[in-house]
């Protein structure tokens, strides 16, 4: 019997528009190995929509991909139209009206890709990189509380309300514990109560109120600055990093580029509770200086498509793709150019796709 998914496609803009079709590759390769089958429905929502049209999507957006199982997004963001305008007038909206409350960021060090500092060690090796960040991703520093007021004066001044809410704090903390359940039983919070006087003690303290129900988890709390200190001085301390919006963000990107290229990282924005589609996303950005030749690194799409099998309840299918990005890495005879090499898109998604078969 063969299980039928439904998935809205977003290629967006640049190199977006290159690694889309690698995953959906993978994810139909892999698919007919499993008794599961993708139809996908392609939406031209971009930059280039807004300069034609003057919206990244259509006004009934949300409604045409509601009902589908799941989203997979290539990237955002082109010159000519500023970022706050592309994040807020698509992603944001879709993360926010879908409920997508995780931002799940996988961060591992793999065999065959050089890493920045020279100790660490792959992630499936004893004392390996290998960390997740959860970061809340629909409130806290990214709210639209605030404006801008006097402008053009000598007193112009901006106003950004941070909002936390005991509700959105305790889910994301639980949904880390749990994680971390099913991983190596730690958590690290990341706080700056030292400096910020209202929101991040709140935030620790309903973290330290939630962990109680995960009396096997140990956890610590860490001021985000010496957090990232020791992310780059000692990544394999770390199994899951629990982090608001904004320090969930940096700490990811951060760590991903620990692990050795930003090309590889995969990131899923999860509504847990299935009442909405989730959506998965590479967050190597549109690279318009390398749009348009071939050379792109579909391996965060991929994995971001990994991700979404996991999410759909098929985790052997997803492991199944995991591993054929690890073997493939591990030869490191089919690099693309962020990786060292020089193969292209299509080299390193062939040589994905054969091991899958």
């Amino acid at each position: 019997m063969t299980t039928a998914h439904r998935i809205a496609l977003i290629p967006g803009d640049g190199i977006g528009t290159e690694v889309i079709p690698p995953a959906t590759a993978v994810l139909d390769a892999v698919g007919r190995r499993h008794g599961v089958s993708f139809g996908y429905d392609e939406f031209d929502w971009s930059c280039q929509r807004y300069a034609a049209e003057g919206a990244m999507m259509p006004d009934d957006g949300l409604d045409r991909i509601r009902d589908h199982d799941a989203i997979l997004l290539g990237a955002v963001g082109w010159a000519g139209v500023p970022d706050h305008v592309s994040l807020w007038g698509l992603l944001i909206p879709i993360r926010r009206a879908f409920r997508q409350y995780v931002n799940l960021r996988p961060i591992t060090v793999f065999d065959g890709v050089r890493s920045p500092l020279s100790g660490a060690r792959p992630g499936d090796t004893d004392g390996g990189v290998d960390l997740v960040v959860v970061r809340e991703n629909t409130e806290g520093e990214y709210s639209e509380v605030g404006g801008r007021f006097g402008r053009g004066t000598d007193g112009e001044l901006a106003v950004q309300e941070a909002v936390f809410t005991r509700t959105g704090v305790a889910r994301i903390a639980d949904y880390a514990f749990d994680l971390a359940t099913r991983r190596r039983n730690h958590v690290t919070s990341a706080t700056k109560s030292n400096g910020i006087v209202h929101t991040m003690p709140f935030w620790d303290s309903i973290v330290d109120e939630r962990a109680s129900a995960f009396p096997g988890v140990t956890w610590r709390s860490e001021h985000i600055d010496a957090l990232a200190a020791k992310v780059v001085l000692d990544p394999s301390s770390f199994d899951v990093i629990v982090a608001s919006n904004l320090f969930g963000d940096i700490l990811s990107d951060l760590a991903a580029a620990v692990a050795g290229s930003i090309g590889i990282a995969p990131s899923g924005n999860l509504n847990p509770e299935r009442e909405f589609p989730s959506m998965f996303e590479p967050v190597h950005g549109s690279a318009p200086d390398i749009a348009g030749r071939g050379v792109a690194n579909p391996l965060g799409a991929i994995w971001s498509a990994s991700l979404m099998l996991d999410h759909l309840g098929h985790p052997e299918a997803g492991a199944e793709v995991l591993t054929a990005i690890r073997e493939t890495l591990r030869t490191g005879e089919t690099l693309t150019r962020d990786l060292g090499g020089t193969a292209t898109t299509d080299d390193l998604t062939r040589a994905v796709l054969d091991r899958l078969a």
